[in-house]
C-alpha cells in the first residue's frame, strides 16, 4: 500500500512544479483556436500594378487590418492622426488631464512595481496539482465589485448610473 501511495505521489508533484505563469491561456475546449485566425481585408484588384507600392517584408500589406486604427474609428476619432502627437483640438484636455502634474517614467515604474507585486505573490500559487488560472486570484484584493461600489456611492447619495443586474 505505501509502494502504491508513493508511486501516486511523486508524479503527482512533479506536475505541481510546473510553473505556467500567472495567465494560463490553455483550454480544454475541442472547438477551433479564434485566436489562430487572423481576419484580413478583402482582396481587391488595383487599377494599375505599376502604382503599387514596392513589397516591404515583415511589414504591413494592404489586405491587413489595424486594430488600433479600427478602435480609434470606432470611437470617433480619425485614424490618420494616430502616429502624431497631440491634435491642437486635444489641446485643452491634455491640459486639463495633466494639471496636478506628470510623473515622468510613470509606466516604467508602474510594469517595475507590478512584476514585483506578481513575483510575491507568485511564490505559492505555481504548486498547483491541476492547472489553473492564477490571475484573478493573485488580483483578487485589487478587484473592484461594481455592485457594491454603485450601491455605496447611491447610499452616499450621489447620483450615478443604471447598470445592468446582477448575474447570479
Amino acid at each position: 500500500m505505501r509502494r502504491t501511495l508513493i508511486l501516486v505521489l511523486i508524479p503527482l508533484t512533479l506536475a505541481a512544479c510546473a510553473s505556467t505563469g500567472l495567465r494560463d491561456l490553455r483550454t480544454n475546449s475541442s472547438g477551433p483556436d479564434e485566436f489562430r485566425v487572423a481576419p484580413v481585408k478583402a482582396l481587391e484588384a488595383p487599377n494599375s500594378y505599376a502604382s503599387l507600392p514596392p513589397p516591404t517584408p515583415g511589414q504591413a500589406n494592404l489586405t491587413d487590418r489595424s486594430a488600433l486604427n479600427e478602435g480609434i474609428a470606432a470611437f470617433g476619432g480619425r485614424p490618420e492622426a494616430a502616429g502624431g502627437g497631440i491634435p491642437a483640438s486635444d489641446g485643452a484636455l491634455v491640459q486639463h488631464a495633466s494639471r496636478l502634474g506628470v510623473t515622468p517614467g510613470v509606466r516604467q515604474q508602474l510594469a517595475e512595481t507590478d512584476a514585483d507585486f506578481r513575483r510575491r505573490k507568485a511564490r505559492l500559487t505555481q504548486y498547483r496539482i491541476f492547472p489553473t488560472d492564477n490571475y484573478a486570484k493573485v488580483y483578487r484584493r485589487q478587484t473592484l465589485n461594481a455592485e457594491v461600489e454603485a450601491a455605496r456611492w447611491r447610499r452616499a447619495g450621489a447620483r450615478t448610473p443604471s447598470s445592468p443586474p446582477a448575474i447570479r
